[in-house]
């Protein structure tokens, strides 16, 4: 029996199934293209990103810094992580320095210590090295810092900085931040480099327009390693572009230097525990949606030892420095007795001292008129008052009050 074909219906079916592949080409490329580029989701949410920056030098990090940015508002906070900031290193299962399990070709193990240190996610790696870096600063015209104190040395190299705001093309960025000067503080490497990272920062925010430019962009983007696709990075950074860089809240992981099997390690206060509520302080704050001043001002604290311990307020001074308030003095209370801890509130905002009680985990607050009466005129010029006055009792432990 001779076949005959129906070929209306041949057609048909042909066209349904073009139809099918190409529904089912549009859903692959938009779910390609949404997998590709998840930061869009990120920067149109109220969520923290958290970003690691590497300034990497000679395949190990010369600086690495946690920005902590709220798109919604568009603020952050910064971290300095220290390379040898010492611990017990989970992917390692051994105490060392922190920057040991660091891979120029693999920054996994480096981002895990850290998200364990801070108790945070970090959901981009940026990674830098000083020779590429040098070659973005020169695309974008140079890096302008604050350098408070004149640099002048001379051995094997020649380098001069003049104080004041100084504009450095790539090579003197570079020579700024990895040279260690002899009779340097123990820490001023550290702070250089923390200072150079935020006008790195801010150069490239003000000329990020140049990124506009196909030629440019094309050598800039390639100088960065990043697990980040090319339209991530490019929305990345134009959102930051319009970050505010001279009101971040920028820290740096306080403790004591200690040595372990040979290496001297900065070991972090209270097992990490300080850094850890700075990080947990500073995100409270971004996350707030007022606009305005108030929460990102400086404060200024007083602090007075109400007890028989030696030392307190100077120790104490340190734990409240490290979360950004400017301890303005510090001494002995009225009395040695103080059976709790107080704190004095005299910037009138609830909100504000309930945030620097809660530092210490203090719940004993006492608001007070910055404006004191005519006999305390006498004593005290009005304007050296401080926001806060710490009044440390024996219900504190060095750290936080207990038994509340």
């Amino acid at each position: 029996m001779k076949k005959t074909f129906d070929y209306k219906a041949d057609l048909s079916i042909f066209l349904i199934i073009a139809i099918v592949l190409v529904l089912t080409a549009g859903v692959i490329f938009n779910y390609n293209v949404f997998r590709s580029d998840p930061i869009e989701e990120a920067l149109a949410g109220d969520e923290i990103i958290n970003i690691l920056f590497v300034l990497e030098h000679e395949q190990k990090p010369l600086g690495a810094y946690v920005l902590m940015y709220s798109p919604m508002n568009n603020r952050a906070a910064a971290i300095s992580i220290p390379g040898d900031t010492g611990r017990i290193l989970r992917t390692i299962n051994r105490v060392d320095r922190l920057d040991s399990v660091y891979l120029s070709h693999s920054t996994e193990a480096f981002e895990t210590e850290i998200q364990y240190l801070l108790e945070l996610t970090i959901d981009y790696c940026i990674v830098i090295e000083t020779e590429n870096l040098s070659r973005i600063i020169d695309l974008i015209g140079g890096v302008t810092i604050f350098i408070p104190n004149a640099i002048n040395f001379e051995d094997e190299v020649t380098i001069h900085f003049p104080s004041g705001n100084t504009r450095l093309d790539g090579d003197k960025g570079i020579q700024y931040i990895i040279f260690e000067f002899p009779e340097e503080e123990q820490n001023a490497a550290s702070l250089r480099r923390e200072r150079f990272f935020l006008g790195f920062l801010k150069s490239l925010g003000e000329n990020y327009f140049l990124l506009q430019d196909t030629s440019i962009s094309r050598n800039f983007f390639p100088l960065i390693k990043t697990r980040m696709n090319r339209l991530a990075q490019r929305r990345l950074f134009e959102s930051l572009s319009a970050l505010d860089i001279d009101r971040i809240l920028f820290q740096s992981i306080a403790g004591t230097y200690q040595e372990v099997s040979g290496e001297r390690l900065l070991m972090p206060h209270y097992d990490g525990m300080v850094i850890r509520d700075v990080v947990r302080q500073a995100q409270r704050s971004l996350a707030q949606r007022t606009q305005g001043t108030l929460m990102e001002r400086i404060f200024t604290v007083e602090i007075l030892n109400g007890t028989t311990t030696t030392g307190m307020a100077g120790r104490t001074a340190d734990l409240i420095r490290g979360f950004n308030y400017d301890v303005v003095s510090i001494g002995n209370a009225d009395r040695n007795d103080y059976e709790n801890t107080e704190v004095i509130d005299r910037t009138g905002y609830e909100q504000v001292a309930n945030s620097f009680a809660a530092v210490i985990q203090c719940r004993n607050i006492r608001y007070e008129s910055r404006i004191p009466d005519e006999a305390d005129l006498i004593m005290q010029d009005r304007e050296l008052l401080a926001d806060f006055t710490l009044v440390i009792g024996r219900d504190f432990n060095g750290r936080i009050v207990v038994g509340n």
